[in-house]
């Protein structure tokens, strides 16, 4: 048996590609770069990185991949997500971005429950996303498709005290193989609004008291480890794993995704950011368009969904779906999300940036809401999310525009690596369809 379950992983190791040595050229297609255009171009990959974007001809030897009258842009990024966090949100077995221990917040990584097998990866990169930010299920945020009642921090013993934090998120590439991290504990997260004021005992004031609380306690700690470890200083509210998960957020060297929805929540945490000299990501925003000017103001970036214009609640009672058009006016840099936690159906993030450019958001700037933007709001514009000389192999060419529904993607890139152009989804089409019945064009693969 072990025999047969060693060459069984040879197997899946052997088909899993190495990174990409050959050389490779797109050419004679429309490339949007995310900084900008450029008609009939050429992207040159080698070695698993962009080793050039512009007009000239495919270098001597190259593979070439003949892109003319087709699109070709930087591979997605899905922002605020679920991916390889969760295969099946009924099943908790499977969710390994809800933590409900009593005990844990701000240390929870969600790094370590990756699943690079996740059936959700192959959809995802079908859709043209090649990178995601995963994020911990939490009260009133979308990562992972959350519910209300998947609360972090919340156990049998009830909420734990402050319980203010969901824990750190995650960058991963959607390429074939095992090791799909890219970065872990990118930012810390938090629910605000009313979801927060849930966990902090029922009352917004409560929940920023308690923040503002917490904080001092890492600066203490931070300052008095000696002491901690010898049991020489006052009992702290949260366990030693917490506070040293906080001291990144305290210093300003870790972002914290705060998710917040009405105008009058996310003017309160541009304060407690002042006040606090911590560094903001804010996630939902649906009433952002009202503070706009603020929140460009503060440099705070915003990761949004294009479609929210329902109010759902009191939150959300000014939600549009003119938010992107209005945000990115106002000058602020933001990230546009897939639908229900970027998960299952990550690969409509570009119908929602293609929605958002109904709705007034100038073309480009939609393309850079799925591409360069996440990349810059996560420190990672030196890695992907752009095509550019020096950054990562990650490059779709599409059928056509990308935000047109209809168009497919026809050759997808991750590392410098091509990615097969199946999923389970489509496996089982192929097992159970009739052959001979006809399908519309977008079933024509």
């Amino acid at each position: 048996m072990r025999a047969i379950m060693m060459g069984a992983l040879a197997a899946l190791a052997l088909a899993v590609p190495a990174q990409a040595q050959e050389t490779v050229a797109i050419t004679g297609g429309r490339i949007l770069t995310g900084e900008g255009i450029i008609e009939n171009g050429t992207v040159v990959i080698t070695n698993g990185r962009i080793a050039s974007v512009g007009s000239g001809a495919a270098p001597a030897g190259a593979r070439v991949i003949d892109a003319s009258g087709k699109v070709v842009t930087p591979g997605i990024v899905a922002v605020d997500s679920g991916l390889a966090g969760t295969e099946v949100g009924s099943v908790s077995s499977t969710n390994d971005l809800r933590n409900q221990s009593n005990t844990l917040s701000a240390a929870f990584d969600v790094s370590y429950g990756l699943d690079p097998w996740s059936f959700t990866l192959p959809v995802a990169r079908l859709g043209g996303v090649t990178r995601a930010v995963v994020v911990p299920n939490h009260p009133g945020g979308s990562g992972g498709h959350v519910h209300e009642h998947d609360a972090a921090g919340a156990g049998e013993g009830g909420y734990h005290d402050p319980g203010l934090f969901a824990g750190q998120a995650a960058v991963i590439h959607l390429g074939q193989g095992m090791d799909i991290l890219v970065q872990p504990r990118v930012a810390m997260v938090a629910p605000f609004g009313a979801a927060g004021a849930g966990v902090a005992g029922g009352a917004r004031g409560a929940e920023y008291t308690l923040f503002k609380e917490t904080l001092d306690e890492v600066r203490l700690y931070q300052q008095n480890r000696a002491a901690y470890q010898r049991a020489g200083l006052r009992d702290l509210m949260l366990s030693r794993a917490d506070l040293e998960a906080l001291i990144p957020v305290v210093e300003g060297d870790m972002p914290l995704i705060v998710t917040v929805h009405r105008a009058a929540d996310i003017r309160q945490v541009l304060r407690l950011a002042r006040e606090e000299n911590i560094r903001l990501i804010l996630d939902g925003a649906e009433e952002g368009w009202l503070v706009a000017d603020e929140i460009a103001a503060a440099n705070v970036p915003v990761l949004l969904d294009a479609l929210a214009n329902l109010p759902g609640n009191f939150e959300r009672r000014a939600s549009r779906m003119e938010n992107a058009a209005a945000l990115d006016a106002a000058g602020v840099v933001i990230a546009i999300k897939g639908t229900e936690g970027s998960t299952h159906r990550a690969r409509e993030t570009r119908y929602n940036a293609g929605n958002a450019v109904a709705h007034g958001l100038p073309y480009e700037r939609a393309i850079a809401a799925i591409t360069t933007n996440p990349a810059r709001i996560f420190g990672m514009q030196d890695r992907f999310g752009a095509l550019r000389a020096g950054a990562e192999g990650d490059v779709v060419v599409w059928s056509g525009d990308p935000l047109e529904p209809l168009s497919q993607a026809e050759a997808v890139f991750v590392r410098g690596v091509e990615q097969p152009l199946e999923s389970r989804p489509l496996q089982l089409r192929d097992r159970y369809m009739p052959q001979q019945r006809t399908m519309p064009p977008a079933y024509s693969r």
